[in-house]
């Protein structure tokens, strides 16, 4: 409501109470482990990989349907999702995912 009552005060929004909706959360983080994307591209379907252009990869999940940028580093970048949990589910089955076909290889924890 802060943007609607600055957006007043320039007097672009008329409306008494917009209609507000969540189109498209985004979310990053870390995997905790390396990625190996050339392998990732070959195993995971509706992916696009082309390194010269753009250092990580980009894979369309189809449920929930969201989209992630990896990178090999293990950090990620989700877009797409309209509810906080669809986030939480698609990193679950990413993880799954990754894992499952050792395209992660995760980092040794160390205790201090």
């Amino acid at each position: 409501m802060k943007i609607v009552d600055d957006l007043r005060k320039k007097k672009i929004v008329t409306a008494e109470k917009p209609d507000i909706q969540i189109q498209n959360i985004v979310a990053s983080g870390e995997l905790d482990g390396t990625m190996d994307l050339d392998m990732a591209a070959c195993s995971l379907e509706k992916t696009i990989y082309e390194p010269e252009q753009f250092p990580g990869l980009i894979h369309r999940m189809q449920e929930p349907r969201v989209v992630f940028l990896l990178f090999t580093t293990g950090k990620f970048v989700c877009v797409g999702a309209r509810k906080e949990e669809e986030i939480h589910q698609a990193i679950a089955k990413l993880q799954q995912t990754l894992k499952a076909k050792d395209i992660i290889e995760y980092r040794e924890t160390r205790d201090p």
